[in-house]
């Protein structure tokens, strides 16, 4: 199992907006994020700085990342490109973050 974790970062004023869409995640989201291998899939904000960030345990890191080929992947970032800083392809700009600790 490969822990992954990454921040990423909401518009101001859209904290209450993505807690929702989250809320009600698309079933077909959850079945491709299970389908590629995400466990303990969590989002955390940090309120302040409209900073989120995510953790995921995957247990193939190379086979998870092929969600982004996915046409539901790509209808859910288009979805969420208007409530959060995006690329030009509609992922969420997203900075991965270096395991430092591991206390199991």
């Amino acid at each position: 199992m490969e822990r992954v974790a990454s921040i990423m970062y909401l518009y101001p004023g859209n904290q209450e907006e993505y807690k929702k869409r989250h809320d009600e995640l698309w079933p077909e989201m959850k079945e491709a994020l299970k389908a590629h291998g995400a466990n303990n899939y969590s989002i955390f904000l940090e309120v302040e700085t409209d900073t989120l960030f995510a953790y995921v345990e995957v247990e193939d890191k190379i086979a998870y990342d092929k969600i982004a080929e996915t046409e539901i992947c790509q209808k859910w970032w288009e979805y969420m490109a208007p409530i959060m800083k995006s690329n030009p392809d509609n992922s969420p700009v997203a900075v991965d973050l270096k395991e430092v600790l591991y206390l199991a």
